[in-house]
């Protein structure tokens, strides 16, 4: 098996899966009990904690704030964006990207409907990132409550300087809450926001673990009322097996741009014997993500033919199962060459046999359609 679909979701590494199991056997107590057991689990999740403050900006200084356990990415965007709102009294301005996850954009929608503003960017104006960006912090006026972007799309690796983009906005209007879905950015790029959503499952952990990170001063209402578990701010006993799973994964992640990069370059360079492939991902976008539209030949067909050797990729997000994207679109691409798009996503154990034999697979796949 070639599994070349990352950004879909990861393989859970041993150390992932050898915590859970830990955890479960010895760590199982309820981390509110007061007795032994129920401490173990609360240290389990404090050291959980400590480790992901630490990691989640990219850089030597840990995350200036708290951090809460969720269920994944999409409770952690929705707490963020639906608590942001909460807290705003006066202003009804959200500045967006049309190329967010579901979970960002269909939340953006629902406050849409309750009479909020949102003006959303699309990255096919703008001649680079930079000027994107740029863009994105123009937009920002007085009746600007909130900035919601993502650090790095997960259908074609499209990067937003989180660092300068939060800089910038806070240099004029330092009340203004920045919102940055890092799910495919986390541990990969530097990353910096109010409130940062990740998902334990984009870096080799077990499904249905994510975390919430909230710059300290930032102040959002719960989304789940209950126990008042983690401060109140996400009640719900603890997934201490999970949690546990999720700390091992960041301490064990050893995905280097250098390797995505040096594993890009290859895959590109296969691909540039096959006619009529267009590049999808620019040079500016995350080395470990890679789009292109195989022309002629439509992304179901392509998948399919790959299947059939056991060979794993996407045609974009999984959450579309299928759906035409409108994030390639918003970036620019024609809907003839996005009904042909596919992606591939790298993890730090492919190789380049394993693009020899996608490259190969692809153009037996070609010659055989376009005849």
């Amino acid at each position: 098996m070639i599994y070349l679909d990352n950004a879909a979701t990861t393989k859970p590494c041993g150390e992932a899966v050898n915590a859970v199991r830990e955890a479960m056997n010895g760590c199982f107590g309820n981390a509110s009990s007061l007795h032994k057991i129920g401490t173990l689990s609360m240290q389990t999740i404090s050291r959980a904690k400590m480790t992901a403050l630490g990691a989640v900006s990219g850089t030597k200084t840990p995350f200036d704030g708290e951090v809460i356990f969720t269920s994944g990415a999409t409770e952690s965007n929705n707490t963020a964006i639906l608590g942001a709102a909460e807290r705003c009294r006066n202003r009804k301005r959200i500045v967006t990207t049309a190329i967010e996850h579901p979970s960002v954009a269909k939340t953006m929608e629902i406050l849409e409907k309750r009479g909020f503003e949102v003006v959303r960017l699309a990255p096919r104006d703008y001649k680079n990132h930079a000027e994107f960006e740029d863009a994105i912090c123009n937009a920002v006026d007085e009746n600007t409550f909130l900035v919601s972007a993502m650090a790095v799309n997960n259908e074609t690796g499209y990067f937003i300087d989180t660092a300068r983009l939060y800089k910038e906005i806070k240099s004029r209007f330092r009340d203004v809450c920045v919102h940055i879905d890092a799910v495919q950015g986390f541990l990969k790029v530097q990353l910096c926001g109010d409130l940062i959503s990740v998902s334990g499952h984009k870096i080799h952990s077990p499904k249905g673990i994510g975390a919430l990170f909230i710059k300290k001063g930032v102040r959002i209402p719960p989304l789940l009322a209950g126990g008042g578990q983690q401060g109140g701010l996400r009640s719900g006993t603890e997934p201490v097996e999970l949690i546990a799973g999720f700390c091992a994964a960041i301490e064990a992640y050893h995905g280097e741009r250098e390797r995505f990069s040096e594993l890009k370059d290859y895959l590109l360079e296969k691909l540039s014997e096959i006619p009529d492939i267009k590049l999808n991902s620019d040079v500016e976008c995350v080395p470990n993500i890679v789009n292109f539209s195989v022309r002629g030949v439509r992304s179901e067909i392509m998948l399919h033919s790959l299947e059939e050797d056991e060979i794993y990729v996407s045609s974009g997000s999984a959450c579309s199962k299928g759906k035409k994207s409108g994030v390639l679109g918003a970036l620019g691409v024609s809907d003839k060459d996005a009904d042909c798009a596919v992606r591939v996503s790298f993890c730090a154990e492919n190789t380049k046999d394993e693009i020899d034999s996608l490259v190969k697979k692809i153009g037996e796949t070609v010659e055989r359609v376009r005849r």
